[in-house]
């Protein structure tokens, strides 16, 4: 296995060998800081949108949330969109639920222990330390769901449910295996992805857990990591930029 260059990452595991042709990216904590995602970062999807790389988007957020606030959603070919439950194509608008949401009696148990909540198509959120009582409902109702964890936040969801069968599904759809697929994240619900991906990388800021985890750490943190993934991936594909 090659090293990559040292204005690319500060450590590398990943074979030059290998076939990538799509990235696949978190983004709270990976492309966008306090939600907002930086100019040169905009600017590098863009170039890997015109070289050729397929672009997917792997979060746990919701659609209409995510769209007010990062309308280049719009560029990625397909979004893996509440942590793996719902599949978004931006070019239609069209989502295709990947599970089926909790039932509303376990929902208003939620509420009425008070609890703050966050619903999706599928996805219900709170935060933490509210995990203690979301497992006594879910023991409560005999429910086969599970709690995720990320960075303070908490989600429920239906068991076997998360970013990489989100992703394998989104890779399905546009005729990739998940071994072409780039991933790059920094936060406890993107082992699972990270974990199929051809190649797995961690932006600089990421918990210590996953720089363990990857074939990549960036020296950036943030977009600047991903912006350094992106042109190591562009080299791959042309070795004279």
């Amino acid at each position: 296995m090659s090293t990559a260059s040292a204005s690319s990452a500060q450590d590398s595991r990943a074979p030059r060998s290998i076939l990538l042709r799509a990235l696949a990216t978190d983004y709270d904590g990976t492309l966008a800081h306090d939600g907002a995602v930086p100019e040169t970062t905009i600017a590098a999807l863009q170039n890997a949108k015109r070289a050729g790389l397929r672009l997917i988007l792997v979060t746990g957020r919701q659609v209409p949330e995510l769209a007010k606030i990062f309308p280049q959603l719009a560029w990625f070919d397909l979004a893996v969109m509440e942590n793996g439950a719902v599949l978004y194509d931006p070019k239609t608008g069209g989502s295709e639920l990947l599970a089926g949401a909790p039932p509303s009696e376990f929902v208003k148990r939620l509420h009425e222990h008070g609890l703050p909540l966050q619903l999706g198509q599928v996805i219900v959120a709170t935060w933490e330390p509210h995990e203690t009582e979301v497992l006594e409902a879910i023991k409560e109702f005999g429910l086969e769901l599970q709690v995720i964890f990320n960075k303070g936040n908490v989600m429920i969801l239906p068991s076997g449910v998360n970013k990489a069968t989100g992703l394998r599904k989104a890779a399905e759809k546009l005729g990739l295996d998940v071994s072409e697929v780039a991933g790059v994240g920094d936060a406890e619900n993107d082992h699972a992805f990270l974990d199929v991906c051809g190649l797995s990388v961690a932006v600089a800021n990421a918990l210590p857990s996953i720089k363990k985890q990857v074939d990549m750490v960036t020296r950036g943190d943030h977009g600047q990591g991903v912006e350094e993934l992106i042109a190591w991936l562009l080299a791959q594909k042309d070795p004279t930029l």
